[in-house]
C-alpha cells in the first residue's frame, strides 16, 4: 500500500476530526430488558478495591469467573429506551469500570494501562481505549465507545468524569461500590468531594490551583453542561474555593497501575 505524506497541518486536521467524531457521533444500541443488577460488581469491588480506591488485582485474578459471569450479564442486557436516565448512566460507568479491571488482568502483570498499546501509539488513536475486546448488545466495543460515544455524547452529566477509573493512579479512584440509578447522584457528588479532596490528585487553593488535568482535557464538558465558569463548578465540590480569576496549573498525569501493593 502506497505511503501518503499528509504532514503536521494534515494531522493535526485528522486528529481534530477524530477527536470531534468521538465527542459528537454516538452509538446507538437498546436492549429490551428491565434493568439489570450490578450487585455482583458490587460485591467484587468490596473484596478488591479499598477505601482509598488502590484496586488488588491479584485477588480479581483469583475471582477472574465471578467477574465474567458479571460481563456476560452486562454484555447481554444492553440498556432499554425504558429505562430511566440514572440507570442507563450507572450502567455504562459500572460496564466501563469492570471491562477496564478486565484488560489489566488480561494483561496482568502490567505497570500502566498505556503498555497496552503499541509503542508508537498517537494520542486519541491507536491507544488500549481503542481495543476491541468485548461485546454489548451483540456489538463489538471499546472503552473510548462507552466514554465519548456514549456517555458523553448521550448524556450531559459532568460528574462522569469523577467516576471513570482507567487503572491509573491520577484517575478519580474506584469506587467500591457499583454506581446504581437509586443512589447516582449521591454516589457522583461523593466521587466529586472526594477527588478535589485528595491532594494527590488536585491542589485547590485560592490564587494558584494546582489541579488533575481531567480538568483541563474535560473541562469544556463541565462548563458546557452546568452553565458554569470552569471554577465556579470547580467551587462546587471544592474544600477549598478557588478564586475565579486564579491561574490554574495542570498536575502531570501519572499513568502508574492504582494497584494495591
Amino acid at each position: 500500500m502506497k505511503k501518503i505524506g499528509i504532514g503536521f497541518a494534515g494531522t493535526v486536521i485528522i486528529l481534530g476530526a477524530y477527536v470531534w467524531c468521538m465527542s459528537s457521533c454516538g452509538i446507538r444500541i437498546s436492549g429490551k430488558g428491565p434493568v439489570i443488577s450490578h450487585e455482583k460488581w458490587t460485591n467484587l469491588l468490596r473484596k478488591y478495591v479499598g477505601n482509598d480506591g488502590l484496586v488488588d488485582y491479584k485477588g480479581f485474578i483469583t475471582d477472574k469467573a465471578e467477574l465474567e459471569s458479571y460481563l456476560d450479564l452486562v454484555s447481554k442486557n444492553a440498556p432499554a429506551k425504558s429505562w430511566s436516565e440514572n440507570d442507563k448512566i450507572a450502567y455504562w460507568l459500572n460496564a466501563y469500570n469492570a471491562f477496564t479491571v478486565k484488560l489489566i488482568i488480561d494483561h496482568y502483570p502490567v505497570k500502566s494501562i498505556k503498555d497496552l498499546g503499541p509503542a508508537n501509539q498517537i494520542i486519541f488513536i491507536n491507544t488500549p481505549w481503542d481495543k476491541n475486546f468485548f461485546k454489548i448488545g451483540g456489538r463489538t466495543m471499546t472503552l473510548n465507545n462507552i466514554e465519548h460515544r456514549i456517555l458523553r455524547h448521550s448524556f450531559t452529566e459532568p460528574r462522569i468524569h469523577f467516576a471513570l477509573n482507567c487503572a491509573s493512579l491520577s484517575c478519580p479512584e474506584l469506587r467500591n461500590e457499583a454506581y446504581d440509578g437509586k443512589t447516582l447522584d449521591a454516589q457522583l457528588t461523593d466521587q466529586a468531594i472526594r477527588f478535589l479532596s485528595d491532594s494527590t490528585r488536585n491542589q485547590p487553593n485560592g490564587g494558584n490551583p494546582k489541579l488533575s488535568s481531567i480538568f483541563n482535557w474535560y473541562g469544556g464538558d463541565m462548563k458546557k453542561w452546568s452553565k458554569l465558569s470552569l471554577v465556579q463548578y470547580i467551587n462546587k465540590y471544592s474544600p477549598v474555593q478557588i478564586n475565579e480569576n486564579a491561574n490554574i496549573d495542570y498536575l502531570k498525569y501519572d499513568w502508574n497501575l492504582n494497584e494495591k501493593k
